[in-house]
């Protein structure tokens, strides 16, 4: 399929399927029909045995600005606010759980500014890494009376605490990224020239995982966040029981015998 408003590659060779927003003059801000292609390239990739890992990035000097708000106007404040909330209900809300179902290990690589809805769209995936000149951005509710979206108010207090996510959203100051990584928002913070390729080496060895690893990471985690710790210490005997089953398994103990690297068997 032919996009428009971002460029998608997959590398047969790496398992790793690059996807690259690609509206540089509006700092890769969500457009109607850029929601639309994300969540169509979304789809293509999931279909690609040939895939292994999702890198996510964007072109120019910034990763997402978040909404475009310049069609924020016209129109009554009524009509205004059921479009925006439709548009988030039906295009920009399942770009997450997209991003949260692929069967694969997700990999964001933050180049310049992540605002808004951006920053939520980099948290969404499994790993995030940014360039150093690059930095996170929540202007919701101090900018626009809004509470964070896309997820924010489920990421954040996850990944930084209470405390730090009331402040960063109600105070909106830039979040550089040596903060972000220091404050484990993100995974790492390099240096701008050496992005790219730190993403591109992290995303080929993630592509390496068990291919059920991402997801079975991501319900156990989430499973932990419902349950107290006998509940939990349940939940890992059950999936255990499932899990030593499987091939996967099998090559892991082997390899180790072995004094090898695994290999393990391509996505069904």
């Amino acid at each position: 399929m032919s996009y428009q408003n971002l460029l998608l590659h997959t590398d047969a060779a790496t398992g790793v399927a690059t996807l690259t927003l690609n509206r540089p003059a509006a700092r890769n801000s969500f457009s109607a029909e850029l929601l639309r292609e994300i969540r169509a390239a979304l789809a293509e990739v999931a279909g690609q045995r040939a895939a292994r890992a999702l890198l996510l990035t964007g072109n120019g000097a910034s990763f997402c600005a978040g909404a475009d708000l310049s069609g924020q106007t016209g129109g009554t404040r009524e009509q205004i606010a059921s479009a925006g909330a439709d548009s988030q209900r039906d295009w920009i809300n399942p770009i997450v759980t997209d991003l949260q179902s692929l069967p694969f290990p997700t990999v964001a690589a933050v180049n310049g500014s992540a605002a808004g809805a951006g920053a939520s769209l980099a948290l969404a995936c499994d790993v995030v890494i940014a360039a150093r000149s690059a930095f996170f951005l929540f202007p919701f509710m101090p900018r626009l009376g809004i509470v964070p979206d896309m997820g924010a108010t489920w990421f954040l207090p996850r990944l930084l605490g209470s405390a730090r996510a009331m402040a960063l959203s109600l105070i909106g100051d830039r979040l550089p990224a040596p903060q972000a990584a220091e404050w484990g928002l993100i995974w790492r913070c390099v240096e701008d020239a050496a992005l790219m390729d730190e993403a591109q080496a992290l995303a080929q060895r993630v592509a390496k995982a068990p291919a059920h690893a991402a997801l079975e990471l991501r319900r156990a985690f989430a499973a932990s966040a419902a349950r107290d710790l006998p509940g939990q210490l349940d939940y890992e005997v059950e999936r255990q029981r499932q899990l030593l089953a499987r091939a996967e398994f099998e090559e892991g103990v082997r390899s180790f015998l072995e004094k090898r690297e695994p290999t393990f068997p391509p996505r069904a």
